[in-house]
């Protein structure tokens, strides 16, 4: 089996943000980076791999093995891509278990670990800053 072609990149986190087109995709970006800065503590970096258009930001890392494999991959603990139609958030935890939170979130669509926001403005930042917290230390089962 390949091994997984998004891998943490040297990419400028800032160099990617600011070649976002969409100007208002853009400050939505700025906005969530800071945030998931804030809450994880940790440096961002950028994910991909040169041949794929979609790169994502991501921060920390950990160590995982899919099921039915033996080999292991190296993913981040929490992260965003700034997609043309809207901003995913992945979490690394079954975030359909937050019902309560969720509710209060705004306007958004999700997963089982993503977010999909299509506006920072729609959504209570408050609420994803407890969402993003809850992933700091979750790992999937």
């Amino acid at each position: 089996m390949a091994g997984l072609a998004t891998k943490e990149t040297n990419r400028s986190v800032d160099n990617f943000i600011s070649q976002i087109d969409n100007a208002s995709k853009q400050e939505d970006s700025k906005i969530i980076l800071e945030l998931l800065t804030k809450v994880t503590g940790q440096k961002p970096k950028v994910w991909g791999n040169d041949k794929a258009p979609d790169f994502l930001i991501g921060f920390g890392k950990y160590n995982y093995t899919r099921k039915g494999s033996k080999e292991e991959f190296e993913w981040f603990n929490v992260g965003f891509a700034p997609r043309k139609s809207k901003m995913t958030v992945y979490l690394t935890f079954d975030i359909n278990a937050e019902t309560e939170l969720l509710k209060q979130l705004g306007k958004c669509k999700w997963g089982k670990g993503c977010l999909y926001i299509n506006k920072v403005a729609d959504i209570d930042l408050a609420i994803l800053e407890k969402l993003v917290s809850k992933s700091k230390t979750a790992k999937w089962h």
